[in-house]
């Protein structure tokens, strides 16, 4: 699958303090891997310069989206630890999962200094939001149930006990 030029207005994950990014991405216990510019993704199913995943890493270039490394760790933090241990690029989601995943993404861009959710559900040309993404995903069903599926998640991952209080926060 080829990716159109990312526009000049979407925020990369070179605009973003890696401090920040490995933050997050370790209160999951997940690691954000950063691959060299112009080198190949490792895990990345759309192809460069979207993010890809493998076991508990995200891998990204300065020139990857922040909506699609944040798409890529939620894919993770909504995983059972048996999925996570066998991930290799294809997050092989359902149709409720991914809109749980969209939904959380938009969550955890809040806890990125200078993204926040406001900026990730944006729509029109100035948006940081691929077209496959949140309300344009084929997958996407309604933000309730999305919500559900979070919470369910949320409950039973052993991963997110000790993490952002997410749970919590959305309640």
């Amino acid at each position: 699958m080829t990716i159109p030029d990312v526009p000049p207005d979407v925020l990369l994950v070179g605009d973003v303090e890696s401090a920040a990014i490995d933050h997050l991405a370790g209160c999951y216990g997940l690691t954000a891997e950063r691959i060299n510019d112009g080198e190949a993704i490792t895990g990345s199913f759309w192809g460069e310069p979207e993010a890809g995943i493998k076991g508990l890493s995200v891998f990204v270039r300065s020139d990857t989206p922040i909506h699609s490394m944040l798409h890529e760790i939620s894919h993770i933090i909504c995983m059972c630890s048996e999925r996570r241990r066998h991930l290799d690029r294809n997050a092989g989601s359902d149709d409720l999962e991914e809109s749980a995943v969209c939904y959380l993404q938009i969550i955890l861009a809040d806890f990125v200094p200078g993204v926040g959710r406001a900026r990730t559900k944006t729509t029109g040309s100035a948006t940081d939001r691929p077209v496959w993404s949140f309300r344009n995903h084929k997958h996407t069903r309604s933000a309730t149930q999305a919500r559900t599926t979070v919470f369910d998640r949320v409950r039973t991952c052993d991963r997110l006990r000790h993490s952002f209080n997410i749970g919590k926060s959305l309640r």
